[in-house]
């Protein structure tokens, strides 16, 4: 979500002619920003893990009566924040149709669109995942804001952002959008404003692609029932009245508004000062020429995107105009290779160092174990042991969780190594929660143990708790830091 800048480097050439002028680069259409990940098809019990079982917690926006859908927070292994779509089967039937239509989607790749980045249709399930935007809806920050009004400057990015992602849409043949509103707009961790990709699916079996109040339809689709082109541009008027008004205004309202010349009454009062007078009155002239009721009337997004683009003066950072504090995330500067394995969540890794590693970070766990009386017990004991190591071992999480919680009844003197192995094979079978209950206990265990520390990191992240995940890092950093201080020494 973030962006990696690259730097490109012009070499002199050879005659020393001055290298001929580069065209303006398009932060939106070009290789600078961070690639999302390639389309594919996951596996119910994968989104099922992300989501802690589509836990009611993680519930991020719920919408439809027929066929209703929510959308859910996840994070999936080893990569990012998602946001999952679940669907009711009636939505979709076929499952073919529903991954041919997703897939279709899924090719889009553009800095202006909440891209997709994968589906899932299996049995009565349906999903669609799509990046993770955290910073709330176009919605939210018009019509329901605490703390201050949302800026004109913004307003007018909003504008010329959403033209750029309907018009790359309209170059790749996706010229449909279904139910273009302000909950369509979302804002990445930038500030940016994004469009949501959801509504690039076709129409599905219910029947609606209008589930705003149909004073906002277009008036073909109440007409016919069917969206074309020119209904995308009318559903692109009503946003703008949303931004000058900074309410929702039924289009038929606003229209007799601009026809009375009464634009202040138009105009979000909030905004006084914001801006220039001819810049309120060419976007109110664009959005009255969206809203016409004939489509052949209306612009097409090209001619939109040529009067919006001019307005967009302001050079300040999204997020610095919205009031966003941007934390960046600090990672120590000491990290051992199983701390910067927890940072990339790579599970992978982390089973291979704490095999590599065993229990020689338990000083007398073995010879605690060694010097018991030899009873029929402490045997069992051993192989229970045994039998969960070799499990740990062969990556068989579950055999390995059913005997480490054999051992841990049996041991009279806990093992921080036994309940870090059993918390990393709880997060491979998708259980954060347990995990984290673990290597808290391996703490209790060993108090200054940095892998204690660093697997409360990795199963806090997993949990979405950043926060808290980032502290448990720095302990674990620091502990790692006093340890080589004392070798040394």
């Amino acid at each position: 979500m973030g962006c990696f800048q690259s730097k490109t480097i012009h070499l002199p050439s050879p005659d020393n002619d001055p290298p001929p002028p580069q065209p303006k680069p398009d932060p939106a259409n070009d290789e600078e920003f961070e690639l999302v990940p390639p389309f594919k098809e996951f596996d119910l019990d994968e989104l099922r893990a992300a989501t802690n079982g589509f836990s009611s917690e993680l519930i991020v926006s719920e919408s439809g009566e027929k066929a209703p859908n929510v959308v859910y927070k996840g994070k999936l292994e080893k990569t990012r924040l998602v946001a999952i779509k679940r669907f009711s089967k009636q939505s979709w039937p076929d499952p073919k149709q529903f991954v041919i239509e997703a897939s279709g989607v899924g090719k889009l790749r553009f800095k202006r669109l909440v891209n997709l980045i994968g589906c899932c249709a299996e049995g009565d399930e349906r999903l669609l995942v799509a990046e993770f935007m955290p910073n709330d809806t176009l919605s939210k920050h018009l019509f329901h804001w605490e703390k201050q009004p949302f800026p004109w400057e913004m307003r007018v990015r909003v504008a010329y952002y959403i033209a750029q992602a309907l018009d790359h849409c309209s170059t790749e043949n996706r010229k449909i959008y279904h139910d273009l509103n302000a909950y369509r707009v979302l804002f990445d961790e930038d500030g940016d404003p994004r469009l949501s990709s959801f509504g690039l699916m076709k129409n599905s079996q219910d029947g609606k692609s209008y589930s705003t109040n149909l004073a906002y339809t277009p008036p073909e689709f109440l007409r016919t029932g069917r969206v074309i082109p020119e209904s995308v541009i009318y559903s692109y008027g009503t946003i703008l009245l949303d931004l000058l008004s900074g309410k929702h205004i039924p289009p038929s309202h606003a229209l007799d508004l601009l026809r009375g010349k009464n634009l202040l009454l138009l105009m979000d009062s909030s905004l006084e000062g914001q801006y220039g007078d001819d810049d309120a009155t060419q976007l109110i002239d664009l959005s009255s020429k969206c809203l016409q009721y004939e489509a052949k009337d209306r612009p097409d997004i090209k001619f939109i995107f040529s009067a919006v683009e001019p307005l967009q003066k302001q050079e300040v950072a999204s997020h610095v105009l919205m009031g966003l504090t941007k934390t960046p995330v600090v990672l120590p500067t000491m990290l051992s290779a199983l701390g910067k394995a927890c940072v990339r969540m790579d599970l992978t890794a982390v089973h291979d160092i704490l095999l590599k590693v065993g229990y020689k970070d338990e000083e007398g766990a073995e010879s605690e174990l060694s010097f018991q009386e030899w009873t029929q017990q402490v045997q069992d004991m051993l192989n229970t042991k045994k039998f969960g190591d070799i499990a740990f071992r062969d990556k068989d999480y579950k055999n390995a969780i059913e005997y480490y919680s054999k051992l841990v009844s049996m041991m009279s003197v806990p093992s921080g190594t036994v309940f870090v192995r059993r918390a990393l094979s709880y997060l491979m079978v998708g259980q954060p929660e347990l995990a984290l209950r673990d290597a808290m206990q391996a703490q209790v265990c060993l108090p200054e143990w940095p892998t204690s520390f660093y697997m409360q990191a990795l199963a806090l992240s997993k949990l979405g708790m950043e926060s808290d995940a980032q502290d448990m890092l720095n302990d674990g950093a620091s502990f790692e830091a006093k340890k080589q201080n004392i070798w040394r020494s």
